[in-house]
């Protein structure tokens, strides 16, 4: 029995080693052809011979990548601001207050981020043209609400609900305003779920290249994805791969940091809501 125990356990041991590997990988030989240059780059290699920072000093220096960062930054941080504050005032509503249509309101707001990006671009666009945001980093934000706001919507939903509601009815019997019950009690609770919620539209958000590219026209109001789908070599059939491997590095770590830095509330948040719905 003991033996069958260890067994099994090296055995799962080895599946998650494995797995680690292989979702691992593709970011490491990015990493190491980003410390690469030239003709180095063409040929299999697991570790740079000699490695150099040319490729990340040519990022910073022949475009404004530097700006293109910031513009993710502010996107990413107003879009999951406001996705917040908006879904949790939503998500109590649909939680906690009893009305007529919740369940088909709920599911509607859900249904909307059903839709590809494509199948709203054209009418999107038409929006961001009358109100002259074209070209600018609030047409981003007004357009990366579309695909945040319902799941965070959602996910709120469900935690709120699971939580008691005995500390609701012990606020309203000491006199609080719903307000208040949503900023000064259920929000203190809502730390997991708001900091799922919250990485998971800052991670959308810088990452997304459809909007980005159809409502930014000039450098220095592009994010990072469009700003590396855009570098370009000396000819038009000559890209810099080193060059791309670093901007995809530089654009890449923050996520990790930050998804690392959270790990345990994210988890916590995954799992939010899971066992009363």
């Amino acid at each position: 029995m003991r033996r069958r125990r260890i067994a099994r356990g090296l055995g799962l041991l080895s599946a998650c080693v494995l797995l680690g590997l292989f979702l691992l990988f593709p970011f490491y030989y990015a990493l190491v052809s980003s410390l690469r240059d030239g003709g180095d780059l063409f040929k299999v290699a697991y570790w740079p011979d000699a490695p150099t920072l040319a490729n990340y000093v040519a990022v910073m220096t022949e475009q404004p990548f530097g700006r293109n960062i910031l513009n993710s930054v502010m996107v990413s941080a107003a879009v999951v601001a406001l996705s917040l504050t908006l879904a949790v005032f939503a998500a109590f509503s649909l939680a906690r207050v009893r009305f007529r249509g919740r369940k088909l309101l709920l599911y509607t707001i859900l249904g909307v981020s059903m839709f590809p990006q494509v199948a709203v671009l054209s009418g999107l666009f038409e929006i961001i043209r009358l109100l002259g945001l074209y070209n600018n980093l609030l047409s981003l934000i007004f357009s990366y609400m579309i695909f945040t706001l319902p799941f965070t919507v959602w996910v709120l939903t469900a935690f709120m609900r699971a939580l008691p509601e005995e500390i609701e009815e012990a606020a309203i019997m000491d006199g609080a305003k719903p307000f208040t019950i949503v900023t000064r009690i259920f929000l203190p609770l809502m730390g997991p779920a708001l900091v799922t919620t919250g990485l998971l539209a800052f991670i959308a958000a810088w990452n997304e290249f459809l909007f980005a590219l159809t409502f930014t026209l000039t450098n220095t109001e592009r994010t990072v994805p469009v700003a590396i789908a855009l570098i370009t070599g000396a000819s038009e059939h000559e890209l810099p791969w080193g060059n791309i491997m670093a901007a995809s590095v530089i654009v890449t770590v923050p996520l990790i940091v930050l998804v690392l830095i959270f790990q345990r509330r994210l988890v916590a948040g995954l799992t939010a809501g899971a066992v009363k719905g």
